[in-house]
């Protein structure tokens, strides 16, 4: 925990199945499970996502402007790390030019505010052409089951280019979307943009996540990720939108390298027991791209 920060105004991910309807009341834990105190938090109430397929037209939300602290914070925070994020975003770019063929830069439409699509840049950390047609097969699947989505940047699978595994732990392959950001397609905080595919997944009342920016980082990422499952992911996005502040802006952004750094030393631990394994016996299927049901941590 970060000295200075009050926990309290971060939801925690639900424990056991989703919740029932109407509000409720989940033990705060932390990402591991591990009790921080005895108090409760309520998030809102958790839908089924049966049946998978749901309308696929575009969630018309709010209109309003973007806040304009949150733009303000943006500006300022980017600003003031500018000096560090450039040197190296180069040195990234560089890297990846020289053990891989392709651009450094890639680009993929995810799904924004109000529902609007637009194109996130990040840098390229897998091979040129490398297969992701399982992926949203695997997705709907976690989805179907409610099982926790611990992404495969965790586990190093072989379609990362050298140094790739890395990138994606400490998070450096989304530093492009500083772009984003200036561009006021996305926020430093937020719920994560999903894919043009995965958006159908989402129901009536999940799709409140959608009425405020995508962003770099978030409650699921500092709380979250590795450890919840989707609808637990989206009480915490929903939990954002409503208590979203400048409070509650920093906050994260102050528990976010905290939380990148436990997720490069679970990578390292995940390269190192694949390691073993293709030592100790014939690889299995490749991993599919994406997601994992393996638990992290």
């Amino acid at each position: 925990m970060t000295p200075g920060v009050d926990s309290n105004i971060y939801p925690r991910p639900q424990e056991g199945a989703a919740a029932a309807a109407g509000r409720t009341r989940i033990p705060r834990r932390d990402p591991r499970g591990l009790r921080r105190s005895g108090r409760m938090v309520v998030v809102p109430p958790v839908e089924t996502v049966e049946p998978l397929v749901f309308e696929s037209g575009w969630h018309l939300a709010r209109t309003s402007p973007v806040p304009w602290w949150k733009r303000t914070l943006d500006l300022l925070a980017i600003a003031l790390t500018l000096p560090l994020t450039l040197p190296v975003m180069a040195a990234v770019a560089a890297w990846i030019k020289l053990v891989s063929r392709g651009p450094a830069l890639y680009r993929q439409e995810r799904i924004g505010r109000n529902g609007k699509p637009f194109v996130l840049y990040k840098f390229r950390s897998m091979k040129v052409n490398a297969d992701t047609a399982r992926h949203f097969r695997h997705f709907r699947n976690l989805v179907r089951t409610d099982s926790p989505m611990v992404k495969l940047d965790l586990l190093c699978d072989s379609r990362l280019i050298a140094g790739g595994c890395f990138l994606r732990s400490a998070g450096l392959d989304e530093l492009p979307q500083l772009l984003n950001v200036l561009r006021g397609e996305m926020s430093l905080v937020g719920p994560r943009p999903c894919l043009p595919e995965e958006y159908r997944f989402f129901t009536a009342r999940q799709r409140v996540r959608f009425e405020v920016l995508p962003g770099l980082t978030g409650i699921w990422q500092v709380h979250g990720k590795g450890v919840s499952t989707f609808s637990e992911m989206n009480a915490m996005d929903a939990l954002y939108v409503k208590l979203s502040s400048a409070a509650l802006d920093l906050a994260i952004m102050v528990r976010t390298p905290f939380a990148l750094l436990r997720q490069m030393r679970e990578a390292m631990q995940h390269s190192r027991e694949a390691a073993a394994e293709s030592v100790d016996g014939p690889a299995g299927d490749p991993p599919i791209p994406g997601y994992s049901t393996r638990r992290s941590g």
